[in-house]
């Protein structure tokens, strides 16, 4: 065994502080995308801890009412959703997509605000960058950033269908 964790070690590569081999300096489009990501999570997880706090003091009534939860916990996401929809927020279709906006009177919804903000900030770094990027003329990955925010727009626009969700 210790002869398998030494060829493990000798193999495994090694950060640039344990080899001594100098690091890559990090250019001004990592800095960017970094700073940007920084500023968000710095916003949202105060956020995520303020809106869960209104949640579970009760401040704003939730739709579900906590005590009524492990009734719902074995339910999948979809069935969930429907009793929900059913038993306490009564709208006329099924919750689903960016239909959660239209609840944020209830607290167990408020929530979501933050949870929709921190996957949007990878969104936000690729629109500071790719300007950047082109200025530098580093056309292709511009041109990859560019394709990533499409995508990542087109999903959370609820355009695009697919799984069983």
């Amino acid at each position: 065994m210790a002869e398998v964790m030494e060829s493990v070690k000798q193999d495994t590569p090694r950060p640039a502080l344990v080899t001594g081999q100098p690091l890559k300096p990090v250019g001004g489009v990592e800095l960017l995308y970094a700073h940007i990501l920084e500023i968000g999570v710095a916003l949202a997880l105060p956020l995520l801890l303020l809106t869960f706090g209104i949640y579970a003091s009760g401040v704003v009534a939730p739709a579900v009412p906590i005590a009524e939860l492990p009734n719902y916990w074995g339910l999948s996401a979809h069935e969930y959703l429907a009793a929900v929809n059913a038993d306490h927020v009564h709208r006329a279709g099924e919750l689903t997509g960016w239909t959660w906006v239209g609840e944020l009177n209830h607290g167990d919804f408020l929530t979501y605000i933050a949870i929709a903000l921190l996957p949007m900030l990878t969104m936000v770094c690729y629109l500071a960058i790719i300007p950047r990027l082109l200025r530098q003329g580093d056309r292709v990955y511009a041109g990859i950033a560019a394709l990533e925010l499409l995508i990542l727009s087109l999903a959370a626009s609820g355009l695009l269908k697919a799984g069983g969700h």
